[in-house]
């Protein structure tokens, strides 16, 4: 709250009143007035040739006066709070979006379709015996880099290059990338226990979903001061999503897309709670995220090709 204020109980000439409030600032001084007024407490606005005014009340009121006066200012402390724009510019984000489908594209030219005899595959899908009996966790990020074929890739490169655009603008492209890789591979290691050994998963719709929860955790964490339903819309939107676009199919992994969904919601509420926000305007953070994030995959295929 903006002016100087304090609280006086110093009597008025006709002994029958006490100024409960003084202020050079007449916004703060008419505020205080209507907030006597919505507690039905009789006052009387005093003004000073130097600009000032004090607020007087009767000598019996001016302990609830004084009361409701500071329950005010304590409620209102913060108020109107101060709006920062955490996006991006578009034009910063646009770029490593296409770059990175034209990656997830240009890397389906190299691997084919799914072969089972292909050393991308083989070394490199999400074999859940393979994780769980062999320790080769690597499988978790090298998985969402394959898929089954042309159309498996294509709907995962638009509906995941139109996601990534708006995740990165409110995230930064480094944090962005590392935060979904992160839960993507979560969201495969969870989908790994639930299935046990005989289960092969592969594909980047399990960061697509977990995009969906970043999001909305996103819009959870912006909104938690208005509670109620309010709150439940993205969480309903992206079950939403779920239900048409990752649940239908005969091949369709539905585990490994809603524990992507769920994954990025837990990690983005988590990581939205975190006092976290001028990492997002920090190049240094953000560059060390994104190579952090390049050498996460790389590595992972290193260990692939060579198991």
């Amino acid at each position: 709250m903006g002016g100087l204020f304090y609280f006086m109980e110093t009597e008025s000439q006709s002994g029958t009143e006490t100024v409960v409030y003084t202020s050079d600032d007449m916004m703060l001084v008419d505020t205080c007035s209507l907030v006597l007024s919505a507690k039905n407490i009789a006052h009387r606005i005093e003004r000073s040739a130097d600009g000032s005014a004090s607020i007087s009340v009767a000598v019996d009121k001016h302990q609830e006066a004084a009361g409701q006066l500071r329950a005010y200012f304590r409620e209102n402390r913060n108020w109107p709070p101060v709006l920062v724009d955490n996006r991006i510019e578009p034009l910063s984000t646009g770029l490593p979006v296409i770059l990175t489908m034209a990656a997830l594209a240009l890397f389906y030219s190299v691997t084919g379709p799914y072969n089972p005899e292909s050393v991308w595959f083989s070394g490199g899908a999400g074999n859940t015996g393979a994780v769980l009996q062999q320790g080769q966790y690597f499988r978790l990020v090298t998985a969402l880099c394959l898929h089954s074929d042309f159309s498996h890739l294509a709907g995962n490169v638009l509906i995941g290059g139109f996601l990534l655009h708006f995740f990165l603008q409110i995230s930064g492209v480094g944090i962005g990338l590392l935060s979904l890789l992160l839960s993507a591979a979560t969201g495969n290691y969870i989908n790994t226990l639930i299935h046990g050994p005989g289960h092969i998963s592969i594909g980047f719709s399990t960061a697509v979903f977990a995009m969906i929860g970043l999001l909305s955790a996103h819009q959870i964490i912006e909104h938690k001061r208005v509670p109620g339903v309010r709150m439940l819309v993205p969480l309903m939107g992206g079950a939403g999503l779920l239900a048409m676009l990752g649940s239908s199919g005969v091949r369709t992994d539905l585990g490994a897309h809603l524990f992507g969904l769920i994954a990025g919601l837990v990690l983005g509420i988590f990581f939205g709670l975190l006092p976290t926000r001028r990492f997002k305007t920090s190049s240094f953070v953000q560059t060390c995220c994104l190579l952090i994030s390049i050498f996460t995959v790389l590595t992972c295929w290193n260990m692939a090709l060579a198991a």
